[in-house]
């Protein structure tokens, strides 16, 4: 049986994460997934939101934000593709906040040729960013 698999997180500008993980949390478009391993094999969109797992050799915990993507499980292999992906140290909560209230204050406008599905999709990754950043906390 299986104690652990690899994990591969890659977004559109460069690999975020390789490495063996004992255990893999994802908000998936049916909701949250927990990843095991020997997990049936899956694709799955992923919505905006934190990817969380375990470490294999240290059981350190770590959360990768991204923007949304696809995630396919594999027998021994899972892999996340983001458009955006960012360690969740990396994430700067001033210019998130600063992000949402501008585009916030886009949606209240009304002469601004921006589509508000735009617009509420910037909210929803920046509200997702500080999610994120709310879990980190709580691992301090």
């Amino acid at each position: 049986m299986l104690m652990n698999f690899y994990l591969d997180v890659v977004s559109v500008k460069k690999r975020i994460f390789s490495g063996f993980v004992k255990k893999i949390r994802v908000s998936g478009s049916e909701g949250e997934l927990g990843i095991y391993p020997g997990h049936v094999q899956l694709l799955s969109i992923i919505k905006p939101g934190i990817v969380y797992f375990v470490h294999k050799a240290d059981k350190k915990e770590e959360c990768i934000y991204i923007s949304g993507g696809i995630l396919e499980v594999q027998p021994s292999i899972v892999s996340i593709l983001a458009d955006i992906a960012i360690h969740a140290i990396d994430l700067d909560r001033s210019r998130i906040l600063e992000a949402k209230k501008n585009a916030e204050e886009k949606i209240k406008n009304q002469n601004t040729k921006i589509k508000k599905d735009d617009i509420l999709l910037k909210i929803s990754q920046e509200i997702a960013k500080l999610r994120v950043l709310e879990i980190m906390d709580k691992f301090k």
